[in-house]
């Protein structure tokens, strides 16, 4: 079974001047990267276009969220199609942050994952519980009820991965076991097989993020159905070159 490189993203979220991003760009530009596995960076919108005309190609440069027109009266907003004219490659929908704070429904992240496939971006696609429903056991009907959201506006699958954060472990410190994830993984893997057939099952990636770092990577990294790793304040830091190459003599 192929399902692509493994992937290693980032979202540096609202954090990061000039200065600062091209540092962590020249740490990237230095390291030596494992050619096995995909990455890719996710700064502040406005320093996109700095990023990706600093950094090296094999990297890819992502945006942190889109709006769901191509054009119009919307102050403020920002359409995929412009992310892709600045050089943006990918772009990261439906994140907790944007469902709690911004109030992002269901609805809303399907049709900016609709909008963002059209225009070409490769979709890093989040879904996750938070704590009160992880400790309900509903998280299953929590994931399964934001993919059904997403999976109606997507016809072709190889150009999005499913990235499950759980609420409860981002920014907190803790972290899903990676016996937990994998359940997680698999069961998502599952849902899509039952929906959308076993070509999309087995070769759509389905990456973790939740206080991802270097001490927890590669448990987390050697589970079957974990194709990535969606990494966050631990990307601001130089321990994210070893997080990238984090398969390097452990799968």
């Amino acid at each position: 079974m192929v399902r692509g490189k493994f992937i290693v993203g980032s979202n540096y979220k609202m954090n990061g001047s000039q200065s600062s991003l091209l540092a962590l760009v020249g740490l990237l530009n230095h390291a030596q990267l494992d050619s096995n596995v995909e990455i890719f960076i996710s700064p502040p919108l406005v320093y996109i276009d700095l990023v990706r005309k600093n950094l090296r190609r094999d990297v890819a440069v992502g945006a942190q969220n889109c709006y769901l027109k191509a054009t119009g009266a919307y102050t403020g907003e920002v359409a995929p199609e412009m992310l892709r004219d600045i050089g943006a490659e990918y772009v990261i929908l439906g994140h907790t942050e944007r469902r709690e704070i911004f109030k992002e429904s269901d609805t809303d992240v399907g049709l900016k994952v609709e909008q963002a496939l059209q225009a070409g971006l490769r979709v890093i696609a989040c879904v996750g519980e938070k704590l009160e429903e992880h400790q309900a056991e509903k998280t299953l009907e929590v994931l399964y009820r934001q993919l059904d959201a997403i999976a109606d506006h997507v016809l072709d699958w190889s150009n999005l991965v499913v990235a499950y954060e759980p609420v409860w472990a981002i920014g907190t410190g803790r972290v899903a076991t990676p016996e937990q994830a994998q359940r997680v993984h698999r069961a998502i893997r599952e849902w899509l097989r039952s929906k959308k057939g076993d070509h999309v099952a087995d070769q759509t990636r389905i990456i973790y993020g939740g206080s991802v770092n270097l001490s927890n990577a590669a448990m987390l990294a050697n589970e079957e159905d974990i194709d990535g790793l969606f990494v966050g304040g631990a990307s601001l830091k130089p321990e994210f070159v070893d997080i990238c190459n984090v398969l390097q003599g452990s799968r």
